[in-house]
């Protein structure tokens, strides 16, 4: 609820951050933002109404690569929500080997509980950075213990109104600690090696499959194993202080913070704030035109009942306690192809009240794609290319002509939509990624219509080749 009182963005700036990534589907992008305002709303309105509201999950139809998954994590991203993307398809009806559908309520669980215990951390940095500092210390020069008949040899003995014949072993020991800890802040002793305990990483994993409550048991077995064997065993490994300190304020701010209150905290986030983003929802619809109804269509009515009661709010039970799911926010996507959306089951369509049809991109379109965005794919490459040395600049030709041999590609052989972009210029860029930096070590290239037209329009004019460049 913290992170939502925060973020108090109304539905004109929740889209204008959603339009630095995502171009067009502007009806999807006010859906979006106005069940994300909702919330905020809700959190605002009379405690006595509070726990009536219920929020209008979405239902997304639309071919693939034209956003609707973007959009769904954007704005989890943006709310600072836990967010799962699951596939409708891989949930079985209870009964069945495979996941129950109580399984993605489950894993959001652990994904609130891991960004709400990283949000602690971060809280607990300044702390955990002063205990890791005189840890290190600890290692490199160790604390008195017991009385030493010789004296340190690291103390000035010229310094004013301090005679080391005299001192004692702590005040030595203490002003030695002194100046390896002005080195440390210095950065002086980064590349220097210590021996530290480090948590093992290798736990036994195991998965359940079977009839509901199996999967859960299966992680309550798995935390039995572990305290069976004395939790997590330590082990020792040698590093420069500059990693080892980066492990061990890891370790520290994990011992600093209160795991009750982050699992508390997170429970509350997930039934508040949780977003789940169900897609390929259309696989488990049942296809009208089809006349014949085998055991595919019994499965697949199977997975739509046991969601209902998730979406329409039902309790939880995961390791970390009770999870209501009333005010998780669905968002439903698939693109309905062979299917529609009212070949789901009545209760089911009922539960995704609004339905939003993004439309598919267009060569303008791909333009603005290629172009706009903060994570452009022309600025990823651009980037990638930079750390070689190499600057690489794209005319307005260039792209436009990029843009017109999707549009083109997409038409004639599979409307996969903005993915084409990611194979087109793959392919476009293949010969210089190759080339650097063996034969281009560094400086600028300029990347014009033309070049693109010589490496590109014979395979996109070709029916038999285009799908190369699938």
């Amino acid at each position: 609820m913290k992170l939502i009182e925060q973020q108090n963005l109304t539905p004109r700036q929740i889209v204008a951050e959603l339009d630095k990534y995502i171009i067009g589907q502007q009806k999807a992008k006010r859906s979006v933002s106005i069940a994300l305002r909702n919330r905020w709303r809700r959190l605002k309105s009379d405690p006595e109404i509070r726990d009536e509201i219920i929020p209008n999950n979405i239902l997304m139809i639309g071919p693939t690569g034209v956003g609707k998954t973007e959009i769904a994590r954007r704005l989890a991203k943006l709310a600072g929500a836990p967010f799962i993307k699951v596939e409708a398809s891989k949930f079985t009806e209870v009964g069945y080997v495979g996941r129950d559908v109580e399984s993605m309520i489950r894993d959001l669980t652990d994904i609130a509980i891991n960004m709400v215990k990283m949000e602690m951390q971060e809280r607990v940095k300044g702390k955990a950075a002063e205990i890791v500092e005189e840890k290190i210390l600890d290692i490199l020069i160790p604390p008195v213990r017991k009385k030493k008949s010789t004296t340190s040899s690291t103390v000035d003995s010229k310094e004013v109104g301090f005679n080391p014949d005299k001192a004692s072993d702590a005040e030595l020991n203490e002003r030695t600690r002194e100046r390896f800890r002005d080195k440390l802040k210095n950065g002086e002793l980064e590349d220097r090696e210590i021996e530290i305990e480090v948590d093992s990483s290798k736990t036994p994993m195991m998965q359940v499959f079977g009839p509901q409550g199996m999967e859960e048991m299966g992680m309550n077995l798995q935390d039995m194993l572990g305290n069976l064997s004395g939790g997590r065993k330590k082990t020792k490994r040698t590093l420069p202080i500059s990693e080892a300190r980066e492990i061990m304020l890891d370790q520290e701010a994990e011992k600093l913070i209160d795991h009750e209150a982050a699992v508390q905290e997170a429970l509350e986030r997930v039934q508040n704030q949780g977003i789940v983003f169900i897609d390929e929802i259309d696989k488990v619809a049942s296809d009208s035109s089809s006349s014949s109804k085998g055991s595919g269509e019994v499965s697949r009515q199977g997975v739509q009942r046991d969601l209902l009661p998730i979406v329409e709010g039902s309790t939880v039970n995961t390791k970390h306690g009770i999870v209501k799911t009333d005010h998780i926010l669905f968002v439903g996507s698939g693109a309905f192809h062979v299917s529609k959306p009212s070949d789901l089951i009545p209760e089911l369509q009922g539960r995704f009240p609004i339905r939003v049809e993004l439309s598919s991109l267009t060569e303008e379109d791909f333009f603005n794609i290629l172009t706009q965005p903060k994570n452009a794919l022309t600025k990823q490459y651009q980037a990638m290319l930079q750390s070689e040395g190499v600057r690489v600049e794209f005319s307005e030709g260039a792209i436009r002509e990029i843009a017109k041999i999707a549009a083109e590609v997409n038409q004639q052989v599979e409307n996969i939509g903005a993915r084409r972009l990611h194979t087109i210029l793959s392919s476009l860029l293949e010969e210089l990624l190759f080339a650097v930096p063996d034969d281009i070590q560094s400086g600028e290239i300029d990347i014009d219509r033309e070049y693109v037209q010589n490496q590109l329009s014979g395979l996109a004019k070709d029916k038999d080749l285009s799908h190369y460049i699938l």
